[in-house]
């Protein structure tokens, strides 16, 4: 692929949200200050119907991300090459500004478990993930961002952390990052490091976008649910993300419990407030 250094990352977007189905009409009618959308690529392939229309619509107004969860980037199951050629179609389509998926695998022997299952992070995993970046970002013709999850166990053969791994995929497979700052604040309660040592090791340029979300405290373990609000520790971690790697594109998510926008654009504006007060800090080194 054809891609300078100068041309790693794109311009930052602002303060997006998710898109959601209750939201359509209001944002259609009010047209909210939200500088971006980022979409669930999957709620979008299948041809026609209702979410296309509101997509083409809401579109016309807004600049679009897409976000899959579907691709299983880690899975030992050859590509899916129906579901690429449906999502390179739907790129086509909608032009998004970039697409994302997860750094992880979500079925073996074409049983999808439909959740996103952590890597173990090994030379070997290290190896077949990178090759299989490579051939994603052929078919569609552009880099693709994986973003790191939330996980509740460890592998005993894991040569690296996490944050290494992760690191190493986006350098060897020349693609890019979506951090979730929530992820990291999540795994790091579950498994016990420090989110701040997390993002300290990404590479500043390999960072497109930011994630914030909500999630469940347990006592024992913190469940990544994106149905309650942002949390002030996560806010904090979010701040030390911006020091680090300057303005990036940032995006709430909330995928259940969802409340009437304008609580969603109370928070994004939360976001606006804090990004103000971290770029106003020195940067961190």
């Amino acid at each position: 692929m054809p891609h300078s250094e100068q041309s790693l990352l794109q311009a930052p977007l602002g303060f997006g949200l998710g898109l959601r189905i209750p939201h359509y009409e209001t944002i259609l009618q009010t047209r909210p200050a939200v500088d971006w959308f980022e979409v669930l690529s999957e709620n979008y392939m299948v041809p026609g119907g209702k979410p296309l229309y509101y997509l083409d619509r809401i579109r016309a107004l807004y600049p679009i991300v897409m976000h899959g969860v579907s691709l299983s980037i880690g899975s030992s199951d050859p590509l899916n090459r129906d579901y690429l050629k449906q999502l390179k179609a739907l790129a086509q389509r909608i032009e998004p500004r970039w697409i994302s998926d997860h750094l992880c695998w979500t079925g073996v022997e074409n049983v999808n478990l439909h959740d996103l299952m952590p890597l173990p992070y090994t030379e070997e995993a290290l190896r077949h993930v990178v090759a299989r970046v490579g051939e994603v970002q052929d078919i569609l013709g552009r880099r693709l961002l994986l973003e790191n999850v939330s996980s509740y166990i460890g592998y005993t053969q894991s040569e690296m952390s996490e944050w290494v791994f992760l690191r190493e995929v986006a350098q060897q497979a020349d693609c890019l990052i979506l951090l979730d700052i929530n992820n990291i604040y999540v795994s790091g309660f579950n498994h016990g490091f420090d989110p701040a040592e997390y993002i300290d090791a990404i590479p500043v340029n390999r960072v497109q976008q930011f994630h914030l979300a909500g999630h469940r405290n347990q006592g024992d373990y913190i469940i990544d649910t994106h149905d309650e609000p942002i949390i002030d520790p996560v806010w904090a971690l979010y701040a030390h993300a911006l020091r680090r790697f300057g303005p990036v594109s940032t995006m709430i998510e909330r995928d259940d419990n969802i409340p009437a926008l304008d609580e969603l654009l109370a928070e994004l504006d939360q976001a606006r407030h804090v990004a103000r007060q971290a770029h106003a800090q020195p940067a961190v080194a």
